[in-house]
């Protein structure tokens, strides 16, 4: 396993202009107060980074100014899903052109099939050989240790996934499958699932992805710090913390709450991408102070 590709990753909100663009100056500002978090890696163009919603053109800027205010400190993946498997392709080889530390990618969006899956993540992954890539997996769609048994079989550079979903002994599963693997060939499973980040550090997982980490990274990475010390139940105990302020999001919409949390944390990201709904003052209100009384300050803070 390459030791890079662990650890707490926010799977990084992309700011947004009011016209739906991206603001560049929020984004630096973003990436600033990751890294002063003390972050282990980034995950950029996700679902909570809205890079589906993002034309070609804002998701290589986004790419660019991240790799430059980075600067090698910390690990990127770069998501790079596209409905259309040859715009993904090119995100990928741009993502490697730039810098970028590993590409990812949801499962194929319109055309379905497992044939279609293999071929859609060969092409990305081979856009970017000189990438580990990642396929990103919702659990419980899927077969998913079938799939990446295949996909270990097909494409040399696979390096790992970001496994969403509640199914332990799925991911273990996964996890397991780098025991077969040569010694210079990196498998990392990253755990999606924020609310049970803890429960796969004990199934092996080395790092965690996920969108409350924009907010709170710091208690992510005390949980598995915490493990890994071999005290679970201290764990187990910033996981529950952590859950009662993701319930809160999670009750007024996740994106919506993010960007509320941020602006509240001094880094306004700008209005949700349509076909989302905007947020009204009224509503931003209602969800701070839910937010607020879940314990968004002392998290944040931590």
């Amino acid at each position: 396993m390459d030791n890079s590709f662990r650890g707490a990753w926010p799977a990084l909100i992309t700011p947004a202009s009011a016209d739906g663009g991206v603001n560049l100056t929020a984004l630096r500002d973003l990436v600033d107060y990751m890294l002063a978090k003390q972050v282990d890696g980034l995950y950029v163009l996700g679902g909570t980074g809205e890079g589906l919603l993002i034309s070609a053109a804002d998701r290589r800027s986004v790419v660019e100014s991240v790799m430059e205010q980075v600067r090698g400190r910390v690990p990127v993946i770069v998501h790079v899903g596209s409905i259309s498997t040859r715009e993904a392709a090119a995100l990928a080889c741009h993502s490697q052109e730039k810098g970028a530390d590993g590409v990812s990618s949801v499962l194929p969006v319109y055309m379905g099939g497992l044939e279609a899956t293999y071929r859609h993540y060969g092409a990305i992954a081979a856009a970017a050989p000189d990438l580990p890539f990642f396929p990103y997996l919702f659990g419980g769609q899927i077969d998913a240790t079938s799939l990446m048994k295949e996909l270990l079989c097909r494409i040399p550079n696979v390096g790992g996934a970001k496994y969403t979903g509640p199914n332990m002994y799925e991911i273990a599963e996964i996890i397991d499958l780098g025991g077969d693997l040569p010694a210079d060939r990196g498998w990392s499973i990253f755990s999606g699932m924020d609310e049970q980040c803890i429960f796969a550090a004990m199934m092996n997982a080395p790092g965690n992805i996920g969108s409350t980490l924009n907010v709170m990274p710091g208690p992510y990475r005390k949980m598995r710090e915490s493990y890994e010390a071999g005290d679970a139940a201290k764990g187990i105990a910033l996981q529950k913390q952590a859950n009662r302020l993701t319930a809160a999001m999670i009750k007024h919409g996740v994106g919506a709450a993010l960007r509320v949390s941020m602006k509240a944390l001094g880094i306004d990201c700008g209005p949700l991408r349509l076909p989302q709904e905007p947020i009204s003052p009224e509503r931003e209100e209602t969800i701070l102070a839910d937010l607020e009384e879940a314990g968004l300050a002392a998290l944040a803070a931590m």
